[in-house]
C-alpha cells in the first residue's frame, strides 16, 4: 500500500482523518458512539455544557464517558458563550477539568441565527492564545477576520458554510476560497454542511477539513451517514489534490479530440 504523505496537522498534532465530528443532537450517547466509529474521525468536539466536570458523574448523562481518549482528541467548545469573557471562562474550566489545550472557540450571542460575533471572537482568541490554548476559531466566512486571527496565533480558522444546523451547504464558497488562498493555518469548514456532497465540495475547493454534526446526528441511520461523510471527505480531498482543470468553461471540449491522433 502506498504511504499516505498527505498529512493534516493542527496545533502541532497530526490527524488521520479530515472529517471532524460534533457530538450534539444525537438521540443517545450510544448512537453518537456508533456514528463516530463509522466516521473514522480522530477529533470530536463537545460542548462543556454537556460534560460532567465535577467529582460526581452521571453515567447516563456524561458524554465524556462515551468518547475514548485513545481514539479521539476530545476538543471542548465554548458554545453558549455570549461574549469574550464567558468564552475565556469556559475554556479555563475545561482545561482545569483535564480536557487539555485544544479548544473550539465559539461566541454567538444571537439565539435566532447563532452567527459568530467577530469582535468578541477575536478578543477571546487573543487572550486564549497567550494562555497557551490551541484555538480553533469558528467564524463567519470573513477573510479579513481570518487573517487577524492567524496573526493572533490561532491553530485553525473554521469559517461557516451556512448558519449552524441549517444544512444549506457551502453558501459562502467565494469567501471561503479567499480564506483558503490566504491561509497560513488549516481551514476547517464548519456549520451548514447538510449532505456528503456539501462536504466533498468544501474539500474540493481546498479546505483542510470539515466539521459535521447535525447532518449525521439527525439522520435516519447516523452510523451509515457518518460513513457516507467519511467517503465524501476522502473523495473531495483526492479531487482537490489531483484535478487538472482550472475552472468551468463555456465551450465544450471533446473527450476524444482529433488532434490527439495526429500528434
Amino acid at each position: 500500500m502506498m504511504e499516505n504523505t498527505d498529512k493534516l496537522i493542527v496545533g502541532g498534532r497530526e490527524f488521520a482523518s479530515r472529517l471532524f465530528v460534533g457530538t450534539g443532537k444525537f438521540s443517545s450517547n450510544k448512537a453518537m458512539k456508533e456514528a463516530l466509529a463509522q466516521s473514522g474521525a480522530s477529533l470530536a468536539t463537545v460542548s462543556l455544557k454537556r460534560a460532567s466536570l465535577g467529582a460526581e458523574k452521571d453515567e447516563n448523562a456524561d458524554i465524556l464517558d462515551f468518547l475514548e481518549p485513545s481514539k479521539y482528541l476530545v476538543v471542548p467548545n465554548t458554545a453558549g458563550a455570549l461574549n469574550a469573557g464567558e468564552a475565556v471562562r469556559i475554556a479555563r474550566l475545561g482545561r482545569a477539568a483535564g480536557l487539555g489545550d485544544f479548544l473550539k472557540l465559539e461566541v454567538h450571542p444571537d439565539p435566532n441565527y447563532l452567527l459568530p460575533d467577530p469582535i468578541e471572537t477575536l478578543k477571546a482568541a487573543e487572550i486564549l492564545v497567550k494562555e497557551g490554548f490551541k484555538v480553533l476559531a469558528y467564524i463567519n466566512a470573513d477573510p479579513c477576520l481570518a487573517m487577524r486571527l492567524q496573526d493572533a496565533g490561532v491553530a485553525a480558522v473554521m469559517p461557516l458554510g451556512a448558519p449552524i444546523g441549517t444544512n444549506r451547504g457551502v453558501e459562502t464558497r467565494a469567501q471561503i476560497e479567499i480564506i483558503i488562498e490566504q491561509a497560513r493555518v488549516p481551514v476547517v469548514v464548519d456549520a451548514g454542511i447538510g449532505l456528503p456532497s456539501h462536504a466533498a465540495e468544501a474539500m474540493e475547493i481546498g479546505a483542510d477539513a470539515v466539521l459535521v454534526n447535525t447532518a449525521i446526528a439527525i439522520a435516519k441511520d447516523p452510523a451509515k451517514m457518518a460513513r457516507a461523510f467519511a467517503q465524501a471527505v476522502e473523495a473531495g480531498r483526492c479531487a482537490s489534490l489531483n484535478a487538472a482543470f482550472a475552472g468551468a468553461s463555456v465551450k465544450a471540449s471533446p473527450t476524444s479530440p482529433l488532434t490527439a491522433f495526429l500528434d
